[in-house]
């Protein structure tokens, strides 16, 4: 044997693994990645809305003094941030509407990152990837909006016309 075919043979099985592995992992779901992106982000801005909504008075002082978003008042700034964290997540947990669902997210976030908590990017470089995912990928097939796409496929595309039996057996009668 060659000391060619010695070195070579470990490398080839070692390439065969790592392709077969990367192609195994391939095969997992996406819909089960964006199912989980907008559970996750989706949680993290209605548990902030709650939280808002149960300390009203906490978050307005929090808005006058340290979130201090520019051109709004304090008050319509944490109205707005409020009802926009109760709402559109129940949009990316039902998979409903999830494009549009995404960008009053990535706005907010965009927000926060400029003006409120510029040192947090690590956090907002997530969920901003998470929805930028499900803004260019859709929510997947564990969504509403999958159920109505096909639905909707399904009333307008025409059914096919019926053949004739000899046709559609073969042979005639």
């Amino acid at each position: 044997m060659s000391p060619q075919a010695v070195t070579s043979a470990p490398e080839t099985t070692g390439a065969a693994w790592l392709d077969a592995t990367r192609a195994q992992l391939a095969r997992f779901p996406l819909s089960i990645i964006q199912l989980a992106g907008r559970i996750g982000v989706g949680a993290t801005f209605f548990k902030a809305g709650l939280l808002k909504y149960h300390s009203w008075e906490f978050t307005v002082r929090l808005f006058q003094e340290e979130y201090r978003v520019p051109f709004l008042d304090p008050a319509v700034a944490a109205r707005i941030a409020m009802v926009q964290e109760l709402t559109v997540p129940i949009l990316l947990f039902l998979g409903l509407a999830t494009r549009v669902a995404t960008l009053p997210l990535l706005g907010m976030i965009a927000v926060i990152q400029a003006f409120v908590y510029p040192n947090a990017y690590n956090e907002h470089l997530v969920w901003g990837a998470i929805l930028v995912l499900l803004l260019t990928r859709g929510p997947g097939v564990f969504s509403l909006d999958h159920l109505i796409d096909r639905v909707a496929r399904r009333v307008t595309t025409p059914p096919e016309p019926r053949r004739p039996r000899e046709l559609r057996t073969g042979s005639s009668l």
